[in-house]
């Protein structure tokens, strides 16, 4: 009787493994990167970038074996004036006269509640690739009530050191620490 249930159990161990992370893809009209950063102690200066494409893997019973990937070009941030997006262009910031990609790829999720995490991962920025920990919450995860399928929404921070990236021009007295914040919407695949 126990080789019966154990050959049970071991028949339905591989269904159960099965189970796999579902591909989910950014809604490029709900997601955005903002950043700010301290403007000689006299103001807070807030650039952003938006509409951009990424895609996660999510791991629903076992969120940890999640991922997630995404890229966009620099050219696209916005920052409110043209003098500081021409000036965050040049030579003295990102030297971006051509396409200059910045990306993210996750390595590690470390699950810290039932909906929060802290998601470390490669981040490409200005040709350096360093590794940056996201602290990230999942706001929501349910069938989207107009689109009628599943959806994902996040939410996440991080703060970058702008010199680790060689954009360090002005550091100390424009702040060398960039706060970002970051909030995702994300579609199930077809």
């Amino acid at each position: 009787m126990k080789s019966y249930l154990l050959a049970g159990a071991l028949a339905i161990a591989p269904i159960a493994a099965v189970a796999a992370p579902e591909t989910y893809v950014f809604d490029a009209s709900h997601t955005q990167i903002v950043f700010s950063y301290n403007h000689l102690g006299f103001s807070t200066g807030y650039g952003m970038f938006g509409g951009f494409e990424g895609e996660i893997q999510y791991d629903a019973e076992d969120p940890a074996a999640s991922s997630v990937t995404t890229s966009w070009d620099v050219t696209t941030m916005l920052t409110g004036w043209e003098g500081r997006y021409e000036h965050l262009m040049s030579d003295d910031f990102f030297g971006a006269s051509e396409d200059k990609t910045v990306s993210f790829t996750s390595k590690s999720i470390e699950v810290t509640g039932d909906s929060t995490g802290l998601i470390t991962g490669d981040l490409t920025l200005n040709g350096v690739t360093k590794e940056v920990v996201l602290d990230a919450v999942l706001t929501q995860a349910g069938e989207h009530p107009m689109e009628g399928k599943p959806w994902l929404g996040f939410h996440a921070t991080t703060t970058l050191i702008r010199s680790d990236f060689n954009l360090g021009m002005f550091a100390p007295y424009v702040s060398d620490e960039v706060e970002v914040e970051i909030s995702i919407e994300a579609m199930k695949a077809e």
